[in-house]
């Protein structure tokens, strides 16, 4: 009989829901990599993928042997070292954000006299400055690929990308205030808990009067994310493929999964910051304890995923809906009209928040 201390087993409860939510989150990638193309191929006419297992369930596994099989050319004239590095950094960054994102409510369980979060890997009183801060540094992995890559399509694409995402990330940043103002707190946990009292009318977006902030988030985000119609870093009319031009095999999947993962983490926080996280658009209408503790732990996580799935439909809605901007378009968008909305977004809120004090 193995008689393990308290700070193994936490070490052990820790590493068993990183192991856990790592393989939901990619997983969550792959089926959202198939729910875009099926979904665009409806918005298109067509059926999208088909063929491969019932409804093309298994058309994710398909294309993931597929991009292994594939043979990795590498460039003779590029920086090996950092073209290698590029992908990985892009990758871990997006997978790293979504560790402080509480999934579901404050279920708490001891083993061995440890007490742990289920829902939560980690549960920091700063975690949305995390979630900004590693976001950041995930631009370092798409400018280093294009320099790396020794290829001057790839390049224009980094370039785009850096100067885009650096543009937009303060607009992004200052559309958080609101919110922050609201809950006095950075911790996601907090934020979620101060809209959770009267369901829908709790929300930020519609309680809170921050519609303007949650539109200025939308746009921004979807230019964090080089998704469309903010997609000119990788322009297929223009740069080829951009920034991943000259990668191949699971390189280019690396790249391809920190689009996605980027993707259901900016969901995620869309939920946690505008729409109620976890809780209930009911409210307390429902009693606490309604339906045993087994579904008092499960309707948390149904409201957080549902609210993730429409943004993630909303963001396939807009890539097969609009056309892509021009890059003057893009910038002027970002530095003369989110950013001067979202600070006097700020300006209001303070206002109100004064007023109402």
């Amino acid at each position: 009989m193995i008689h393990l201390t308290e700070f193994q087993t936490f070490l052990l409860l820790s590493i068993l829901k990183v192991v856990v939510v790592l393989v939901i989150t990619l997983t969550a990638v792959a089926y959202t990599v198939l729910l875009e193309r099926k979904v665009l191929g409806r918005i298109q006419n067509r059926w999208g993928p088909s063929r491969v297992g019932p409804f093309g369930l298994l058309q994710p596994l398909a294309d993931g042997i597929k991009l292994f099989l594939k043979e990795d050319l590498m460039p003779i004239a590029s920086e090996r070292p950092l073209f290698i590095i590029a992908p990985i950094i892009a990758l871990t960054c997006a997978l790293i954000s979504i560790a402080v994102v509480p999934f579901g409510g404050m279920q708490r369980v001891t083993v061995n006299g440890v007490g742990i979060e289920m829902f939560n890997v980690a549960d920091l009183n700063i975690g949305l400055l995390v979630i900004l801060g590693i976001t950041s540094i995930g631009v370092y992995g798409i400018a280093l690929s294009g320099w790396s890559s020794n290829n001057k399509f790839a390049l224009l694409g980094s370039l785009r990308a850096t100067s885009q995402m650096i543009s937009y990330e303060l607009a992004l940043g200052l559309s958080l205030v609101g919110v922050v103002l609201r809950a006095q707190s950075l911790s996601l946990r907090d934020i979620v808990n101060s809209q959770s009292a009267h369901g829908m009318l709790s929300w930020n977006v519609f309680g809170g009067l921050q519609f303007v902030a949650f539109f200025i988030y939308l746009m921004a985000a979807y230019a964090e994310t080089n998704r469309a119609p903010f997609d000119l870093p990788e322009a297929e009319s223009e740069l080829v493929a951009g920034y991943h031009t000259e990668y191949s095999s699971m390189k280019f999947a690396m790249f391809f999964m920190a689009e996605y993962a980027n993707m259901i983490t900016v969901s995620c926080v869309a939920t946690l910051l505008f729409l109620g996280g976890a809780s209930s658009p009911l409210g307390h209408l429902l009693p606490d304890d309604f339906g045993g503790p087994v579904l008092t732990a499960i309707f948390p996580i149904l409201w957080f995923v549902v609210k993730v799935l429409f943004f993630l439909l909303l963001y396939i809605w807009v890539r097969g809906t609009l056309p892509r901007f021009r890059y003057d378009q893009l910038m002027s968008f970002g530095w003369k009209f989110l950013l001067p909305l979202a600070m006097a977004n700020i300006v209001v809120t303070s206002l109100v928040i004064a007023l109402r004090s």
